[in-house]
């Protein structure tokens, strides 16, 4: 009924780009919040961007000016397009959904009831 689907991550040099994408079916995006989440191995998960109605977009401080975070209504799918990235963006990137969104900070993870199995972006050297 509701399923997140996560795809586009790869390998990349620093200053190289990858676009992600979160299918997100079963979501209605004009009410829902669909953020992007990350992590390393032997860290917390962290937010990193997340639109919430379709309309509002949120940052992590760490991203802002290389990520941007976009919808394609007609698919019902969330991307990530990610720039100039670095090494400190390695991780597992997860998409998150809530059916509802603005009711809690972005960035808490217990806010979204839905989640993707999540895709490796390798970053290095």
């Amino acid at each position: 009924q509701l399923q997140l689907v996560e795809s586009g991550g790869g390998s990349v040099q620093p200053g190289g780009s990858l676009r992600l994408s979160c299918a997100a079916s079963g979501f209605t995006l004009d009410y829902a919040a669909i953020a992007w989440f990350r992590q390393a191995p032997g860290k917390e998960r962290e937010g990193v961007s997340c639109i919430t109605r379709a309309t509002s977009r949120d940052y992590a401080d760490s991203v802002k000016g290389r990520f941007t975070i976009s919808i394609d209504n007609a698919k019902n799918t969330v991307y990530l397009q990610m720039n100039s990235l670095k090494p400190e963006d390695t991780g597992v990137y997860y998409c998150a959904g809530s059916m509802f969104g603005g009711s809690y900070y972005w960035w808490w993870a217990n806010e979204y009831d839905y989640w993707g199995q999540g895709t490796q972006v390798t970053v290095s050297s």
